[in-house]
């Protein structure tokens, strides 16, 4: 089965009702795919097929352990030492004040080094099944990461396949697509 990508900027060209050679002409294409120079100015017009990651800056997210009910008791617990100390007159107790924020620190940074290690692998996991395209480009058939497809691009699907991006049908059986949701409906 071949379909043509398409983005969701071009949505008039996958719409059904629309002539294929018409859908051609407005994508810049023919049946025998884009050539490796028509590929490289539209990634650089287009991006890259996939979403954007955003960068967390480290020191908000090490911060944000620190803002939860259990910190929270632990910041009230040194909070009390040091005044109940300064209400009775006594010396302050300086170091039960610095245990409990040494605590509150140490319990802070386990917490920001495991989750990293989780989004580390969870990182590697998602580049390890990034998701490959049978392609078209310069008449030639290839496999190619789903990530550099762009509009105009023509690829191959059959049975079991994820569809890499919007597509249109160009040739071939109709098709079920099953798609997966975020919930279920009865």
């Amino acid at each position: 089965m071949l379909s043509l990508f398409l983005n969701h900027d071009l949505f008039l060209c996958w719409q059904e009702n629309i002539p294929l050679e018409e859908v051609f002409e407005k994508l810049k294409c023919t049946r025998e795919g884009l050539g490796l120079d028509e590929v490289e100015k539209r990634l650089k017009v287009f991006g890259h097929n996939k979403l954007e990651e955003k960068k967390e800056n480290k020191i908000i997210k090490f911060l944000g352990f620190m803002w939860n009910p259990l910190s929270w008791v632990m910041e009230a617990a040194a909070i009390m030492a040091i005044s109940l100390a300064l209400k009775e007159n006594k010396d302050v107790d300086y170091i039960t004040f610095l245990g409990i924020l040494a605590l509150h620190i140490i319990n802070s940074a386990i917490s920001f080094v495991e989750e990293n290690k989780t989004g580390n692998a969870v990182a590697r996991l998602m580049a390890w099944l990034a998701p490959k395209a049978t392609v078209l480009r310069a008449g030639k058939w290839s496999k190619e990461y789903a990530s550099v497809l762009v509009p105009g691009d023509i690829v191959s699907i059959k049975p079991g396949d994820i569809i890499p991006a919007d597509a249109r049908l160009l040739e071939g059986d109709p098709l079920k697509i099953d798609q997966v949701s975020d919930h279920v409906k009865f």
